[in-house]
């Protein structure tokens, strides 16, 4: 299963409740979709190890999305990290990252890779990808798109009926075809392909088609929930999203289930969000820091 951890879920900086969105995904690894501050902290709280993160995937510069980094490469360095920490963003952090990290009392202790992306896979590994896309913002920025890897699976009852017992089913997975008695099994006479699980993160953003694109079928779609549809025209000047136009991207394409962040502080009770995106979409939660979501 993979374990998504919401570190914060605010807009633009924090209270004495709330931290700006961040989340924390647990799978053979740790990853981090943007970096708010002090995010180490709030994974020490919330049971994610900042030491194990592989890496960072910052969707926008804009100061809530990554003032973090700083502060994390710093404890990182402090307890002894050695190993390389990738960090992925849009045109710009590059150099911007690299010239605070020239300063003297900023220098990481460990070797950090900033890479520059636009679209398509960024990052991949054993376990699954994870796609850029652009996103309308007042600034460049970009949503990111995790995707399991599909996965094998075996009809039993029919491999058993062709002698593929115990040791030999991982046999067969590895060879892709063994031989039993005079008979030859091959993978594809007793397997089938199972989709795998998708997670998308917005960032932030206004309605535009790519995010409704990239969302298509996602099993989680954490989107930006700015404002309440009565704030329509001030999410449209800010270049956000309401509640009530995640939820229509979420029915759009066919989430199976919303997840709203990034919150304006103006919102004291946030399930005034929770029920406008509901007239659109019924599977829908709020995000608040130590929620954990199993995919």
């Amino acid at each position: 299963m993979i374990r998504v951890i919401c570190l914060g879920s605010s807009a633009s900086l924090p209270s004495s409740k709330h931290v700006p969105s961040c989340f924390a995904v647990k799978y053979g690894g740790v990853f981090l979709f943007d970096c708010c501050e002090g995010a180490q902290r709030q994974m020490m709280k919330y049971g994610a190890n900042y030491g194990s993160i592989d890496c960072v995937f910052i969707t926008h510069l804009h100061a809530d999305h990554f003032l973090g980094v700083f502060g994390l490469v710093q404890t990182m360095g402090l307890n002894g990290r050695k190993e390389e920490l990738k960090i992925f963003g849009p045109k710009g952090i590059k150099s911007f990252l690299e010239s605070v990290f020239s300063l003297k009392p900023l220098q990481p202790a460990f070797p950090i890779v900033v890479k520059e992306v636009s679209s398509g896979v960024v990052f991949e590994n054993k376990l699954f990808s994870v796609k850029a896309f652009p996103v309308k913002h007042s600034t460049n920025a970009l949503g990111y798109a995790l995707e399991e890897h599909a996965k094998i699976k075996f009809f039993e009852d029919k491999a058993r009926a062709l002698g593929v017992e115990g040791k030999l089913f991982g046999e067969l997975l590895e060879k892709k075809s063994i031989k039993i008695g005079r008979k030859t099994i091959k993978l594809e006479q007793v397997t089938f392909e199972e989709k795998g699980k998708k997670i998308v993160f917005s960032g932030d953003s206004m309605y535009c088609d790519s995010l409704v694109e990239a969302a298509g079928g996602a099993d989680l779609f954490v989107c930006d929930s700015s404002f309440s549809d009565s704030e329509k025209e001030l999410a449209l000047e800010k270049k956000h999203l309401t509640a009530l136009q995640a939820a229509k991207i979420a029915k759009k394409a066919k989430v199976k289930k919303l997840l709203l962040t990034h919150f304006s502080h103006r919102y004291s009770d946030r399930s005034i969000l929770v029920k406008e995106a509901k007239q659109e979409f019924s599977n829908v939660l709020s995000a608040q820091e130590g929620m954990e979501l199993l995919v």
